[in-house]
């Protein structure tokens, strides 16, 4: 999303079609790898939140493209969405690219904000099989999973008043670090369905997933996201997004607990 000097809101998307009815907003379409397409699109906006490409090989080549693209626009500040514990050398495989993109960023001259989220609470139901067996080489590490809600919340705070968040990193996280066994016994609580983890080898988590064929890169980050939390990279707790928000953060129980209401 882009804010016009003004504060008219603008929408980049990739599919004009599926753009979300935004009341006052207008909307550009752009492919975040066609830099005359993005620097068309971003024309006159003065902040924008840069939500992160889809995951691909090329994904990080893509990301610069769209800095470099926003410079070109005459972008003042980029408000981008990184992952918990970007650093070249993390575990988790696209936490690394993250990193790469945040360098970019810091070096284009741009004014920057990071919000560094942790891994999606909203996601952990899909994380179990059709057999209700969530696997994979976590051991018995924890993690401090984020609702996205939360998330776009504090996307919004920082959006509104961008100066006073120039130049910050935020980690984004949930209120305390949960283990995969905890979350899975707190999934069968709530939502009814008989929920488990398997701590899997690395070998076995390999092989469990030679299944679905896909390429080599993507088995290595679905593999080092569980690898990640062993080692401990996401069980840090933050206080950024009641600092942000001006509430507390929300615990898996009460965001299930939040979406069995909604459904019933």
């Amino acid at each position: 999303m882009a804010r016009r000097i003004g504060g008219e809101p603008r929408l980049l998307v990739r599919d004009r079609a599926r753009a979300p009815e935004v009341a006052g907003a207008t909307v550009a379409e752009a492919e975040f790898g066609d830099g005359d397409a993005v620097r068309r699109a971003l024309d006159g906006a003065e902040t924008v939140l840069m939500v992160s490409a889809g995951e691909s090989v090329d994904r990080v080549e893509r990301h610069r493209t769209f800095v470099d693209a926003a410079v070109a626009a005459g972008v003042r500040h980029l408000v981008y969405t990184s992952f918990y514990g970007a650093a070249p050398d993390a575990v988790f495989t696209l936490a690394r690219d993250h990193w790469h993109t945040e360098e970019h960023i810091r070096r284009s001259g741009l004014a920057f904000t990071f919000l560094r989220d942790n891994l999606y609470a909203d996601f952990l139901p899909f994380m179990a099989g059709e057999d209700g067996v969530i696997r994979g080489p976590a051991g018995d590490g924890r993690a401090a999973v984020v609702a996205q809600d939360d998330i776009a919340d504090a996307a919004v705070a920082v959006l509104r008043a961008p100066g006073e968040h120039a130049g910050r990193t935020y980690d984004l996280t949930g209120p305390a670090a949960i283990g995969l066994a905890e979350a899975a016994a707190t999934i069968t609580e709530v939502t009814g369905r008989p929920t488990t983890y398997h701590a899997e080898t690395v070998e076995e988590a390999y092989a469990s997933r030679a299944k679905y064929g896909a390429p080599g890169w993507q088995v290595d980050a679905w593999v080092s996201t569980y690898t990640a939390i062993a080692a401990g990279e996401l069980a840090g707790v933050s206080d950024a997004v009641p600092a942000l928000t001006g509430r507390p953060a929300t615990s898996l129980r009460d965001l299930l607990t939040g979406q069995a209401v909604q459904t019933s």
